[in-house]
């Protein structure tokens, strides 16, 4: 079944992402219990939630004390009480970082052998004797060079002490045989990270690890140890190999049923990877394991005759969870914004209650248009009558499962098919109905049962999906709404999520209240008009001037000069026979006439040294753009010209809002790197956290680690320069965009092109800053001399300001 998807731009993949999982010895050991009796008729659901967002990359987790917590890459852990409300502990492999009293001496080893300065994802575990066991591994990341050890802590929050290490892989030729007596080869030996540890029926420790390479594997431990049973080399193979891109394993063993269920991600882990969770299972932690449609594993691996990172081989493999989608937030609908989505979500951990028997899935996730930015996300799990995980389709807000009415089934959904694919797609929601005689209409058509106290089936295609129905948050409608998600014996799983009760009248005076030209006006560029909105509305438009404004939207503004604009634009709004209409009154500006709108010297303060005479000052910040610090003092060095700023790594500067607010400008800037971070900015500038422009000089593993000029949309944009800014020296870097068209240039050479640069900057209020952004590390380094042109800059213009 194909459901249609929205395109995303492609990039290439990281090559090896850190991925890990955990499980405590009474949650993996002890048999879950029963569901308690059902509740009364109707929902009894809990108070609207307040989530507290927190940042860890690949997640493991382990309960100690009343307390789950989380341990990530990047040595970054946070905790909580009931899966809702979180607290960072700890981020950053640095000395500082709380959970080791000096991690980069404790594990130096780790780190010279890995030849890199951080951590990959981690696992801890709680052994027989009360203490803490914590798996660390680091990795180059461009190859699968790694270093595996332990460490055992009195407390889950450390101090850890290091152990030793256990495990390495990526041995050259000169260093010696591998762990299993043979020269390390990369298409069959794992690379060893990703760790996840656990106890079996009989209270056996156990390993499941690795990434890419060689692919996943499973050792035995010494539980009063912690460390490998000896000669095991690098254990039993389950799954992967060639380089096929599938990480992040986690074993949950179910006593009901009596499998061990094996999470993991295929995919790549970046926004544009196309990251996605399955699962297999086997009656032994050693497998062998299958998918729902009985693929033996072990069979799993790339073609060695393809590409490496080959997807295609190996997409038909695994029961697919979950992977990139949309509910998207349909014009008129209720709460605000585009929708809830997930992209590449994925290095999953889980908690199964040992009381209650109630399983949640635990995972980090980027966002649609959101770049890198990535957070915390639960999700309850079940497992249906068949022994296989679903996935509720929003994050868990502590409902408890509770009986289910039919009458209560009956309605709109929003249906998510989640499919086999590993891609940069986000799949979009349609609509459907579960109709009250059973039937299943819309989008799809078929056939739905309400089966025991929630059990869902739906029939479609002639597939049979079970699952259950349970009451979610909706955190768009931000109302409680009943969800159902169901997997097929082809192990594909679908997501639907129900629309709250809407009339035609209603669904009329919804999207007529929400057209998007509310508030608005003028117009920088081109206009959003949307053709259709909730519940099969449709919305045509017409302008009282289409040389201005066109029917589709499209702005023609008045050239340098020439008077402003006024244009009346008419949406008519139709839903069967009915219809309504709105105007709006919008102004169109004339184009500024080209030429310097700003320039920054950074000679001793943050003061414009040209152009409008109402410009701000620049304003320091702290490691985000809006934690501004009015009274702080910034720092400066000797620059290009005179003095330059100085940022060392914890800081930015805010500069002032609407410094750019046109479809075509440029930027002209000198920086002088310290150091260069993944994805940390230099310029930056947004409308919104899902619409920005940022110069990166180490755009990560989509671009090499070259910088680019990045864009960060609906429909993103990734200029590769093919370099990186190099250390310690002086680059002088011009950006310069005009209809749709992006240059970069470096030292006044063009280093890169490209057409459909998109329009970010199409309101009068942007932000803009200096070294940070919303989500990433701050700029360590100088910059000198930003300039803010209008218009873009032509190849003598740009050699002009990289003349010195």
């Amino acid at each position: 079944m194909t459901i249609r998807s929205i395109p995303r731009a492609t990039a290439a993949t990281m090559l090896a992402a850190a991925l890990t999982l955990t499980l405590t010895p009474t949650a993996s050991s002890a048999p879950h219990a029963p569901p308690g009796p059902p509740g009364p008729p109707g929902p009894d659901l809990p108070e609207p939630p307040t989530f507290t967002e927190v940042e860890v990359h690949d997640p493991a987790l382990v309960t100690a004390g009343g307390e789950h917590w989380v341990f990530g890459s990047h040595l970054a852990a946070a905790s909580t009480t009931d899966f809702v409300d979180w607290e960072q502990q700890a981020n950053h492999v640095t000395p500082e970082n709380p959970l080791f009293d000096d991690v980069t001496e404790e594990l130096a080893d780790a780190l010279a052998w890995a030849e890199t300065d951080t951590l990959w994802a981690p696992d801890v575990i709680e052994l027989p004797d009360g203490r803490f066991a914590m798996y660390y591994n680091a990795c180059r990341g461009d190859s699968p060079r790694s270093a595996m050890g332990v460490a055992i802590a009195e407390q889950v929050e450390g101090p850890y002490v290091d152990q030793g290490i256990i495990l390495r892989s990526g041995h050259r030729e000169d260093e010696g045989p591998s762990e299993d007596g043979t020269p390390y080869d990369p298409t069959v030996h794992p690379n060893v990270v990703d760790p996840a540890v656990f106890y079996d029926e009989d209270g056996e420790l156990w390993m499941v690890y690795g990434s890419y390479s060689g692919g996943i594997f499973v050792l035995e431990l010494d539980e009063s140890t912690g460390l490998p049973e000896p000669d095991q080399g690098y254990g039993t193979h389950l799954m992967g190999g060639h380089h096929s891109r599938i990480e992040a394993p986690d074993m949950m063993y179910d006593p009901d049923s009596g499998h061990y269920y094996l999470f993991t991600t295929f995919g790549g882990l970046d926004s544009f990877g196309g990251y996605n969770v399955r699962v297999a299972r086997a009656e032994s932690p050693a497998g062998p394991f299958y998918d729902a449609a009985g693929h033996d594993m072990r069979e799993v691996a790339a073609d060695p005759d393809l590409p490496i990172f080959d997807d295609e081989s190996i997409e038909p493999y695994g029961t697919k969870l979950m992977g990139n989608f949309l509910f998207q937030r349909e014009l008129g609908d209720p709460g605000e914004g585009d929708g809830v989505g997930y992209v590449s979500p994925g290095h999953t951990t889980h908690h199964l209650d040992p009381e209650t028997g109630r399983m949640h899935l635990i995972f980090h996730s980027r966002f649609p248009g959101q770049g890198e930015r990535h957070q915390v996300r639960v999700h309850e799990m079940h497992l249906t009558a068949d022994g296989w995980p679903v996935v509720a389709p929003h994050r868990y807000a502590g409902a408890e499962a509770q009986k289910v009415h039919r009458p209560d089934v009956v309605g709109d959904y929003r249906l998510i098919d989640h499919g086999r694919a590993i891609s940069d797609e986000i799949t979009e929601a349609v609509d459907i109905t579960l109709e009250q005689d059973g039937r299943i209409s819309g989008e799809i058509s078929g056939r739905w049962k309400l089966t025991g106290q929630h059990g869902a089936e739906l029939t479609v295609d002639g597939q049979i999906f079970t699952g259950v129905f349970s009451h979610q948050w909706d955190a768009t409608a931000e109302d409680w709404a009943l969800t159902f998600s169901v997997v097929s014996s082809e192990g594909v799983s679908l997501w639907g999520s129900q629309l709250q009760p809407m009339s035609d009248d209603d669904a009329l005076a919804a999207v007529v209240a929400d057209l998007p030209l509310h508030g608005v006006d003028e117009a920088l560029s081109d206009l959003d008009l949307p053709e259709h909105g909730t519940r099969g509305t449709t919305i045509s438009w017409s302008s009282s001037d289409e040389a201005v404004i066109g029917a589709d939207g499209q702005v023609t503004r008045p050239g340098p000069g020439e008077e402003d604009a006024h244009v009346t634009v008419t949406a008519e709004v139709s839903l069967g026979e009915r219809q309504e209409s709105a105007s709006f009154e919008i102004m169109v500006p004339a184009r500024p006439e080209p030429g310097l709108v700003a320039h920054y010297a950074f000679d001793g303060d943050l003061s414009p040294a040209s152009a409008s005479p109402s410009l701000a000052d620049g304003v320091l910040t702290g490691e985000r753009i809006d934690d501004l610090h009015e009274d702080g003092s910034a720092e400066f060095t000797d620059g290009v010209a005179g003095e330059a700023l100085a940022l060392d790594g914890t800081s930015g500067v805010r500069l002032p809002d609407g410094l750019i607010a046109d479809t075509d400008y440029a930027v002209s800037f000198w920086v002088r790197p310290d150091s260069v971070s993944t994805y940390t900015t230099t310029f930056f500038g947004a409308r919104s956290d899902t619409a920005w422009v940022s110069l990166v000089p180490d755009a990560g593993p989509d671009a090499g680690s070259n910088t680019a000029l990045w864009s960060g949309s609906q429909a993103p944009y990734l200029g590769d320069t093919g370099t990186q800014l190099p250390v310690h020296e002086w680059t002088h870097i011009a950006v310069s965009v005009s209809e749709g068209e992006a240059q970069v240039h470096l030292d006044g050479n063009l280093v890169h092109s490209g057409d459909g640069f998109p329009e970010v900057f199409t309101t009068s209020d942007g932000v803009f800053a200096l070294g940070v952004n919303w989500w990433d590390t701050p700029f360590h380094g100088a910059i000198d001399e930003l300039k803010v042109f209008h218009g873009g800059l032509d190849a003598e213009e740009v050699a002009e300001l990289a003349a010195r």
